[in-house]
């Protein structure tokens, strides 16, 4: 049986409004800066939103923008940055960040292509960034958009980016920003990867949990 995706979405909505916001959307809240969600979204990858957090401040405190990101070293950002996962990977696209962004006159682009060139940047971080900085419709689908799409058997897939072609044939547009947000949000406060709360979930009635194994209750 097809879900409401739609349905599934309000419910989530509703549901995430006491959860903690990601970080990436935090820093835009706080900022509506392209540069710093930019550089956020970059640490994020394979990192606690906490250490995150953390990492950003830091750096911003000292590189604020693109000019003063040029003036540090690699291992002066290695150093701001640490303990983010991947960390001497990411202070090398960080370091390579402010000339590549001089082909753009100083400034983040904010379309998907141009956006791709820049180091350390993919279709998730760039999609990210377009929903976040420049609220464009992108999809952006990491690893929990592409797990729980495929337990509601919305989409059939095996891959995230076949789950962002997939969503982008299926899914209605008034959706493509949010998305990313509910899903990452639930995805790590109910639905998670291992062990999912299924017991406390707003839509477990409705859920076809394929695939699942949920939390035992105690």
């Amino acid at each position: 049986m097809e879900i409401d995706i739609s349905l599934f979405l309000e419910k989530l909505r509703n549901e995430i409004a006491t959860y903690k916001v990601p970080v990436v959307e935090l820093v835009a809240v706080q900022t509506r800066d392209p540069f710093k969600v930019l550089v956020a979204t970059i640490l994020s990858a394979r990192t606690k939103d906490e250490t995150t957090a953390k990492a950003s401040e830091r750096l911003f405190k000292v590189a604020p923008d693109y000019k003063a990101l040029a003036k540090l070293s690699i291992d002066e950002i290695k150093e701001l940055i640490y303990p983010v996962g991947f960390y001497q990977a990411k202070a090398g696209y960080l370091s390579k960040l402010p000339d590549a962004l001089k082909r753009f006159n100083g400034q983040v682009p904010d379309e998907l292509e141009a956006l791709l060139t820049l180091p350390g940047v993919g279709r998730k971080t760039a999609s990210l960034v377009l929903n976040v900085a420049f609220q464009k419709d992108a999809i952006c689908v990491d690893t929990h958009v592409h797990r729980i799409m495929n337990i509601w058997g919305y989409v059939k897939t095996k891959t995230p980016l076949q789950t962002e072609m997939a969503l982008r044939e299926r899914l209605p547009l008034k959706h493509w920003q949010e998305v990313n947000t509910i899903l990452v949000t639930f995805g790590q406060g109910t639905c998670r990867p291992v062990s999912p709360n299924c017991n406390r979930c707003v839509i477990s009635d409705l859920c076809p949990q394929n695939g699942v194994k949920p939390r035992n209750i105690k």
